[in-house]
């Protein structure tokens, strides 16, 4: 008997469940157990190998419909076709990768930092990489350009990237003739079964390198520094990022480099408290400009705008200035500026003004409402 696993308890879904279920239940599986997210955890890995084997078969109707009548058939028992089962079907982890993010329409190759790791990808691509980039607020707003410089795999000058001394170039490999994947046939008693995966030898590469470059020992990458020249949208809001395609690691031997993401941090400004595409201001007024009005000068992202503040407003009172705020990030449309009017009180007062200010007092004290609950308009 077999000793694997049903594949419904593998995905965690009822023997009903329809193509949905199984499409969501193996992204769950996928993502949880990706090598990326565990990197140091073996037993990981072989859950998302069975994951995989397990959504290859229940997403298929016809292989589902032989399974849900067969069960695993045992290897001894020579298998019974389809291209799964103990004795028909193995996952490659590389190739269930690349199957994950084919399914999910993510592409192929590349997926270093996805789920927010590094790691090498599949077939010799270079690593994704992650670079946080700080801005003002005011730069933000407006949009600005940065220069960065990136430390990553470069390709070896000496060797071109190859991996191959001086004088010499990679071979195609023999073992699978320069295809860089190996099938294999197996006779079974509804035919013959054909599974494919990686070449062993070559990595997936269809060469391998004889006379190893010295510079890069044999990877065809060094480490290496490359300035980059990154557009800041105006908008941005800490958190936002961009992918730069081909601006991650080199892959090994001439493979593809992987993906660079730029994410921005938007840093506190001294005058601005930033709400989503809204700015909010402080502005402290003297009590007497609260009671009897006054009109103030409020410092803007464009420069300073006059603002009337009506007699008789209390303090805290919020004030909208509309298209003051943050630019939408990819779409028209400005945010708003929020003036929040402070009455100040000084505390340095001169005997002068003391007395003028006393004079009123009394009068003032029989216009204050009695304490309780007190809703500003």
């Amino acid at each position: 008997m077999s000793t694997k696993r049903d594949y419904y308890e593998v995905l965690g879904i009822a023997r009903g469940a329809d193509a949905t279920e199984v499409k969501k239940a193996y992204r769950a599986q996928a993502i949880k157990y990706h090598p990326d997210k565990n990197p140091d955890d073996p037993a990981a890995a072989e859950k998302f190998r069975e994951a995989a084997e397990a959504y290859e078969v229940l997403k298929d109707p016809q292989k589902r419909a032989q399974y849900d009548q067969f069960g695993h058939v045992d290897a001894g028992a020579g298998g019974y076709g389809g291209g799964y089962g103990a004795g028909g079907f193995t996952v490659d982890l590389n190739d269930a990768l690349e199957s994950f993010l084919r399914n999910f329409g993510m592409g192929g190759g590349g997926f270093g930092d996805m789920f927010g790791g590094g790691g090498a990808a599949a077939h010799g691509r270079g690593r994704n990489l992650q670079l946080e980039l700080s801005v003002s607020l005011e730069e933000a707003a407006r949009g600005v350009r940065k220069t960065v410089k990136v430390t990553k795999q470069v390709p070896c000058r000496d060797c071109g990237g190859s991996g191959a001394n001086a004088g010499s170039k990679p071979a195609p490999c023999q073992h699978c003739r320069g295809h860089g994947r190996v099938r294999q046939v197996r006779q079974s008693l509804l035919g013959q079964m054909v599974t494919e995966g990686v070449c062993p030898h070559c990595q997936g590469r269809g060469q391998v390198v004889q006379d190893p470059c010295r510079s890069c020992r044999g990877t065809g990458t060094v480490r290496g520094e490359e300035s980059l020249e990154i557009n800041v949208p105006a908008g941005v809001s800490a958190g936002n990022y961009m992918e730069l395609q081909g601006k991650g690691d080199a892959g090994e031997h001439g493979g593809g480099a992987g993906h660079l993401r730029v994410v921005f941090n938007v840093r506190e400004s001294a005058m601005f408290e930033r709400h989503g595409d809204d700015l909010l201001i402080d502005v402290p007024v003297s009590p007497v400009d609260l009671m009897l009005g006054t009109k103030v000068e409020v410092p803007t992202l464009d420069g300073k705008v006059a603002l009337k503040i009506p007699a008789g407003t209390q303090s805290h009172k919020i004030f909208r200035m509309r298209k003051k705020g943050m630019p939408h990030v990819n779409r028209p449309g400005v945010g708003d500026q929020l003036v929040r009017v402070i009455g100040w009180t000084p505390d340095n007062l001169d005997k002068d003004l003391v007395k003028r200010l006393e004079q009123v007092q009394a009068d003032l004290a029989k216009l204050v409402p009695p304490p309780g609950r007190h809703h500003e308009d």
